[in-house]
């Protein structure tokens, strides 16, 4: 059933609206899936924080307009599904990659994220982002380790004193 202009320009609205608070968009191809592996990809999708689209490709290219994925515009080709990663910026590329795994159907076509298109070849790269806390975590490992650093060289010389006497009295206990 066609859309009316009313209700093209709602869709325009609501996808802008999504793009514009996202980190990143995959988009990927779903000709031969079925209503429940959609269905199915929906839920995980909800789980994960990325917002799941399928809208006409001239909808979404005056959508992205003036947003960072509007590089990405000239390349909606085809039956596209939309994902957008809401709070990080690798969780669409994830769900994506980890869905089409399992379901040989669900063809990633490219992605765009920090105004530049990523190709369906380096999606991985893309999806093997860390998280937030996975970064922090990094950065906390990154900045404590000097200081652990540190603490190891000012207990070495204490440490080898009582290595050094304890081998002395082992050799002595053994004498």
């Amino acid at each position: 059933m066609a859309l009316s202009l009313q209700g093209k320009k709602t869709v325009v609205a609501e996808v802008t609206e999504i793009a514009q608070n996202a980190h990143s968009v995959v988009a990927a191809e779903y000709r031969g899936l079925s209503v429940s592996e959609l269905t199915d990809l929906r839920v995980k999708a909800r789980q994960s924080g990325v917002s799941v689209r399928v809208v006409r490709n001239t909808l979404a290219r005056r959508a992205f307009k003036d947003t960072e994925f509007e590089c990405m515009c000239e390349r909606l080709i085809g039956p596209l599904i939309l994902g957008f990663s809401q709070d990080e910026p690798s969780s669409a590329a994830r769900l994506m990659r980890d869905f089409s795994k399992h379901n040989d159907k669900l063809v990633i076509k490219l992605a765009a994220f920090g105004g530049q298109v990523v190709e369906s070849a380096d999606i991985n790269v893309l999806a093997n982002l860390p998280t937030r806390e996975e970064a922090l975590a990094q950065l906390l490992a990154v900045l404590m380790a000097p200081a652990n650093q540190l603490v190891k060289t000012i207990a070495e010389p204490n440490n080898k004193l009582v290595r050094t006497l304890a081998a002395v009295r082992d050799q002595r206990e053994a004498a």
